[in-house]
């Protein structure tokens, strides 16, 4: 086996190849220059198959957004709250928090979201809970289809709108860490539902800004995060053909997790041609392990194919980061990757 160092690096619009190190650092810095308008989008929606990293995702491109100036607000869906850990910063709740400088976040919950965007159209927390805070009209609107979507994914909008006393913008982008494949898709449905039933009034009106900010391709960025494995490039691709039928195409790929390969085409052959006895032999035990890396490898470079041929979109590769200087560091790392 040869002492070169190789990754397997996909290339935008054509299939993953392998490249020698010194070419993969070229082309990354070429695919950075691509990436800066990211930080210039006013919103940005991430979601993909739940466990691939989205949150890891939304954390490291709020970093880089961060680092170029920008104020940064990256809103959760009522989930499971880990964002907290990847930034150092003290746990996020339903209030809007400053995380770490030029970062704010949120953890919406449904509920609260519908009292928040209630008591902002009658300009009156008191008058919103003498008319909505009993327990039926709470069961009414839980009920109603699509109405928990709408409220979280109205409230990431309205912070896109939100403004200080100054009259700037209180956040120059907001990332939507949105819920996982087939929920997010009906998530991002709902401000469309409501054009198509609604009368017109106060609700429509402002599902008609959201879908105008959500279908603005200078404005918005949906991002499909996804791992090098069969499933999650499947629903990947099942999720952008998805969201092309509404009118909202992804913007940009983020295949996280990228195992670098240790060994060339060639070697991942004869690596898994080889017949291994079982036995308690130390060689034996290390081909073992190397046959067992070279086919992940192989699923890998297989899986990253696959995906370049079925999806043209903008693609960026995060790698597999085991580090010990911990995860905070580590999300620093992938942002300048992203930035």
């Amino acid at each position: 086996m040869n002492g070169r160092r190789w990754i397997r690096l996909g290339l935008v619009g054509g299939p993953a190849k392998e490249v020698s190190v010194c070419h993969a650092r070229r082309a990354i810095r070429h695919r950075s220059a691509r990436m800066s308008t990211i930080a210039d989008k006013r919103f940005i929606l991430v979601t993909g198959k739940g466990g691939v990293g989205k949150t890891t995702v939304c954390a490291a491109l709020a970093l880089a957004c961060a680092a170029r100036g920008k104020r940064v607000l990256v809103a959760m869906c009522n989930s499971k709250e880990g964002l907290s850990t990847l930034l150092g910063s003290n746990p996020i709740g339903p209030e809007v928090a400053l995380a770490v400088e030029n970062v704010w976040a949120v953890n919406m919950h449904p509920e609260r979201a519908i009292e928040e965007y209630g008591t902002l159209v009658l300009h009156s927390r008191i008058l919103y809970r003498t008319l909505f805070d009993n327990r039926y009209v709470r069961a009414f609107l839980r009920a109603i289809p699509g109405m928990q979507s709408w409220s979280m994914l109205g409230k990431a909008w309205w912070h896109t709108t939100e403004t200080l006393a100054d009259g700037s913008r209180r956040f120059d982008v907001v990332i939507l860490d949105a819920p996982a494949t087939g929920h997010g898709l009906d998530m991002v449905r709902v401000p469309r539902t409501i054009l198509d039933v609604v009368p017109p009034g106060i609700l429509r009106r402002d599902a008609e800004r959201a879908w105008s900010l959500l279908t603005d391709p200078e404005a918005t960025l949906v991002v499909l995060v996804t791992l090098a494995e069969d499933m999650p490039i499947t629903e990947t691709i099942e999720l952008a053909a998805g969201l092309a039928d509404i009118g909202l195409p992804a913007g940009r790929l983020v295949v996280n997790a990228i195992l670098p390969p240790l060994f060339s085409v060639e070697e991942r052959e004869a690596l898994e041609a080889l017949q291994i006895p079982a036995s308690d032999d130390v060689g034996d035990a290390v081909l073992l392990s190397a046959r067992s890396r070279a086919i992940r490898e192989r699923n890998q470079a297989d899986c990253l194919k696959r995906l370049a041929s079925q999806l043209s979109q903008p693609t960026s590769y995060l790698p597999l980061v085991m580090d010990e200087l911990g995860q905070v560091e580590v999300i620093r790392q992938l942002a300048h990757r992203l930035a």
